[in-house]
Order: C-alpha cells, then sequence, then structure tokens
C-alpha cells in the first residue's frame, strides 16, 4: 500500500479532517506532506504530528505539496475550493486529485444546497480540467472522530470514472482504518455530498456525535481490491 500510495500531498492539511486523515495514514506507515494556505501554520501542525508519532512529516504550502505529492487529497472548505483548486491545477496535471468537499452554505449547513454544477466533485473536475482524475470520498465520516485512534464505525462512499482510481482511494479509506465501497461514477458524489446535511440535522436533532453512515449486508470484495 505505501508504494503504491507514493506521497500523500493532504491540501488543506490543517484543517479539521485533513490533519485527522494525515494522522491516520502516518500510524499506518504512509508518507505524508501536509500542506495550508499558510507555510508555517503547515510546518507546524508537521512537526507536531512528527513529534506525537516518531514520523518524518513535512509542512509547506498548499501549491507545493500538491507539486510534491504523488496523489493529493483537498480537504478544504467549499468556500474555498474553488480558490484552491485554482491554486493547485497547474501542478496536478496527470495526478489522482481526490475531493472531499461538500457544499455546505452556513448559515443553512442543514439544508441540501447543491451548485450549479449538480455536486461539488464535478465542479472540482470542471475547474481542474481533464488531464487530471478526479475522485471524490470521505464526505460522510466526522473529523472529530477520525482524530481519536478509536474504531469509527463508518463506511467511505467513493465516486469516480476510473475505477482503479477509486479502487486506490478505497485503498486508502482502508489504512485510515475505515471501510471504503465503490459508489460509481463521480456523477454519483451527489448523493454523499447531499447527505452531508442530513447527517448534520440528525447530529443537532438526536443529539449525535458525528453521526456515520453504515451499509448492511454481506459484501463480496471485487477482485481488483
Amino acid at each position: 500500500m505505501a508504494s503504491e500510495a507514493g506521497r500523500i500531498a493532504v491540501v488543506g492539511g490543517t484543517g479539521h479532517l485533513g490533519a485527522a486523515l494525515a494522522r491516520r495514514w502516518l500510524k499506518a506507515g504512509l508518507t505524508v506532506e501536509i500542506g495550508s494556505r499558510d507555510a508555517a501554520r503547515a510546518a507546524q501542525s508537521a512537526a507536531a504530528l512528527a513529534h506525537e508519532l516518531g514520523r518524518e512529516v513535512t509542512g509547506t504550502t498548499n501549491r507545493a505539496a500538491a507539486e510534491h505529492g504523488d496523489l493529493v487529497i483537498v480537504t478544504v472548505p467549499y468556500a474555498a475550493q474553488a480558490a484552491t483548486l485554482t491554486e493547485i491545477r497547474e501542478v496536478v496535471r496527470g495526478k489522482l486529485v481526490v475531493d472531499t468537499t461538500v457544499p455546505l452554505v452556513p448559515p443553512k449547513v442543514m439544508r441540501v444546497q447543491l451548485p450549479p454544477e449538480g455536486s461539488a466533485a464535478l465542479r472540482a473536475q470542471a475547474l481542474l480540467g481533464e488531464g487530471v482524475t478526479v475522485v471524490s470520498a470521505f464526505h460522510n465520516v466526522a473529523a472529530q472522530r477520525l482524530a481519536t485512534d478509536e474504531t469509527v464505525d463508518c463506511d467511505v462512499l467513493v465516486f469516480g470514472d476510473d475505477r482503479k482510481a477509486r479502487t486506490r482511494v478505497v485503498r486508502l479509506a482502508k489504512a485510515a482504518g475505515l471501510r471504503g465501497l465503490q459508489g460509481g461514477s463521480l456523477a454519483n458524489s451527489v448523493a454523499a455530498e447531499a447527505l452531508t446535511s442530513v447527517l448534520i440535522f440528525i447530529n443537532k436533532t438526536y443529539v449525535v456525535d458525528g453521526a456515520g453512515l453504515r451499509f448492511t449486508g454481506t459484501f463480496t470484495e471485487p477482485a481488483d481490491e
């Protein structure tokens, strides 16, 4: 898995989701570089992880991290998605970019509000262009749960038009201690993105600390996983 993943660039890696995923992947033995709009903040976050885990971690700007990474995961809020993707577009050509963005529009985050493109994932593909393989995932897992060492009982739906790329991200989910499930084409990402607002509503209504999704049934793993 480590050789397949190569260097994982976590764009927005000082945020809650990015930092939690970076920590879990580092604990799994993967190589991670932290990106941020603020290089000093990224370096500080990387140093803290290196001290905690005894692993080498570097921190830099989002663009530099994306340029260095073999695989790039974007973990920024919806309001920052367009600017961030535009910033890294030229350095991610030919790479796999995993977009985690959910279209939450404050203050009405418990209401589904999809962008004109149909979903944040389709927006990401349009912004990055055809030379970039976009996969979307990690929409419905609570960052505060991921940031702990506990088992997170949540499935991760993975969407993309390239099956091999989806499979790589399913394996990344597994490395983070989660079950990744292929959810089909990138267009299907709308289902998971919209469901995030539903989960936020459930969290508030039923006083849940990070409700997630779990699919029932007996699963047979595809041959390529």
